[in-house]
């Protein structure tokens, strides 16, 4: 019996541990009939339902997420025209929760993975195997956590597997080939020791641990081939102290200088010895991403979530102060008693952080999650069908949405591609705060019809400065110049570009290094490149500055290249 395991993924560099994983707890003498095939989102539906027919598997599992359910429910529709005596089962969140729902609507699907499905997968594949050996129909009724048909039209639902013990996991990673430019997902622990009513975690109250031996020999396997990240998938990875040290300094003292490690953290965890150890590490080795969500107190408390701002605030500072780690912080529009007021406090607390990345998300109303079930009680509307993202609440109208939509957009051009940092950090001192300068941003581009036309990553640079001049309205000379030359210098922070930009008075520099580029400046680098720049001065200098950007010195953490005041002696200026 051929068995196919498809995983559908948002893009090609994803891939997805659960099918490598599902294969790896297979009985060990039905490998070798268990196929895996990845696929994207962004692939033409008819070419996946091909490859599918091609492969002729007998046994069809799809693994479900928000992000590809519209897809795999449309191969689910179709696949079975091509290959009426397939076999077809889902797994993952999005059939978890709905199981008899999804058996309900969908006739073409004959079962459903319910929970952690290596241990259900492996009693599975043993009874088919043996039915299919013994001639007899499969009787699935001792096969623990899964939800299928029976006979008489109703539902079969039998009791929830154990959960898996983590060290007995297989290591999946031993062959590399189906991985090659994709993202390295990892994890040494299952489960979250929080209740937060928005997230599918919530319901699992079972936490466990991968043993740190384990987690250190699977770590060293991916030092020593050097791959560039591996992302671990633990939900809260420090809510054990002795765990998350143990792995920090493993990866401290076996360091190969090329591979970055990211890990998402609890702020009120985070311990003053876990900091102290986050400080010491290489620059780049380690990416942190702590959710915040909201910092209203009443929202908070309906998500039965407890934020020490203020320790948050205090962990931040100093690990973006040391400037070894890069942070990202996260934002959740759309949640109860936040309205549009309240968000721009949060997104102002946070963003005058300065993160590396401040990602803007907005609430989804996910099967399963206590929020969902308490939707009505707060006003909530969202998408009938996955990603099942708001669309208004009591507190928000589609409207601020729909604001709040384009303005995500803005921070994620100009914030989080790290393209702008200099120019948008001195552009936040002429707006009452971050947020209404975003909004402002948001609406020029709404109304110059900008989102529509997708501009080209440097076309952005022009329509930033077309923004300042219609926004700012910088009258004296010396305003405009100041922003033309922090965005010139945003630009070769990033790039040795061959051409000058339109906002760049023309010169060239000959007399120096290859990849050096040297830039004349009417403001010494100070008053560029202090953390943060400040307004433009008064007047300009009497004195110009030679500015270096030295492309052999990049940052691991902000991706820049190192920019220092050259001396005017070692290169001549053509005008």
């Amino acid at each position: 019996m051929r068995y196919l395991l498809a995983a559908v993924n948002a893009k090609f560099i994803h891939s997805n541990p659960a099918v490598y994983l599902l294969k790896g707890c297979a009985p060990a003498s039905c490998r070798e009939q268990i196929a895996i095939a990845e696929y994207t989102i962004n692939e033409y539906p008819d070419r996946i339902l091909a490859d599918i027919y091609r492969r002729r598997p007998d046994v069809l599992a799809f693994s479900c997420y928000i992000w590809n359910r519209k897809l795999i429910f449309w191969l689910v529709r179709e696949i079975k025209k091509v290959l009426p005596s397939l076999t077809l089962w889902l797994g993952g969140p999005e059939a978890s929760f709905q199981a008899e729902d999804i058996l309900a609507e969908e006739p073409s699907v004959d079962g459903i993975f319910t929970g952690e499905g290596e241990i259900p997968f492996h009693e599975f594949v043993l009874e088919m195997e043996s039915a299919r050996s013994q001639g007899h129909r499969p009787d699935l009724a001792h096969v623990p956590g899964i939800v299928t048909r029976k006979e008489d039209g109703g539902f079969l639902v039998t009791a929830d597997a154990d959960f898996p013990d983590l060290d007995r996991l297989p290591f999946f990673y031993d062959d590399l080939t189906p991985f090659r430019s994709r993202i390295i997902y990892y994890e040494s622990s299952r489960g979250c020791p929080f209740h937060c009513s928005y997230c599918l975690s919530s319901r699992e109250d079972h936490i466990r641990l991968r043993s740190l031996p384990l987690v250190q020999e699977d770590l060293l396997f991916f030092l020593d081939r050097k791959l560039p990240q591996v992302k671990f998938l633990d939900r809260t990875f420090n809510f054990n102290e002795e765990h998350a040290l143990g792995i920090w300094n493993f990866l401290k003292e076996h360091d190969n200088d090329i591979t970055n490690f990211h890990f998402e953290l609890e702020s009120d965890l985070l311990t003053e010895k876990e900091l102290v150890l986050l400080e010491s590490l290489r620059p780049g080795l380690v990416q942190a991403e702590i959710g915040v969500q909201s910092t209203n107190s009443r929202t908070l408390a309906a998500l039965h979530r407890r934020t020490d701002f203020s320790w948050l605030e205090k962990c931040c500072r100093r690990l973006l102060k040391n400037r070894n780690i890069h942070v990202h912080l996260d934002l959740i529009a759309g949640l109860p008693y936040e309205d549009l007021e309240s968000f721009a406090h949060s997104f102002n607390q946070v963003y005058r952080l300065h993160p590396h990345e401040l990602q803007l998300g907005f609430l989804k109303l996910l099967p399963g999650t206590e929020l969902r079930e308490r939707a009505d009680q707060f006003g909530i509307t969202a998408l009938a069908d996955a990603p099942y993202e708001v669309l208004s609440t009591r507190w928000l109208s589609y409207d601020d949405i729909l604001l709040l939509k384009n303005i995500e957009e803005v921070l994620e051009i100009y914030y989080n591609s790290g393209q702008f940092s200099l120019t948008m950090a001195a552009l936040e001192n002429y707006f009452p705060d971050p947020f209404s300068m975003y909004r402002q941003l948001a609406l020029f581009y709404e109304g110059n019809h900008y989102f529509v036309q997708t501009p080209s990553r440097i076309r952005r640079y022009d329509i930033l400065l077309e923004f300042i001049i219609e926004t700012v309205r910088p009258e004296a000379e010396v305003v405009c110049r100041f922003f033309a030359q922090l965005l010139t210098c945003d630009l070769y922070l990033r790039e040795n570009m061959k051409s000058r930009p339109s906002f760049a008075e023309a010169q060239t520099y000959r007399r120096h290094p290859k990849n050096v580029h040297l830039e004349e400046a009417d403001f010494p680098l100070q008053q560029i490149l202090p953390y943060y720049p400040g307004k433009a001065p008064a007047m300009l200098p009497e004195k110009k500055t030679l500015l270096s950007f030295d492309y052999e010195n990049r940052s691991p953490v902000t991706g820049n290249v190192t920019m220092t005041e050259a001396d005017p002696g070692n290169g001549n200026v053509q005008q």
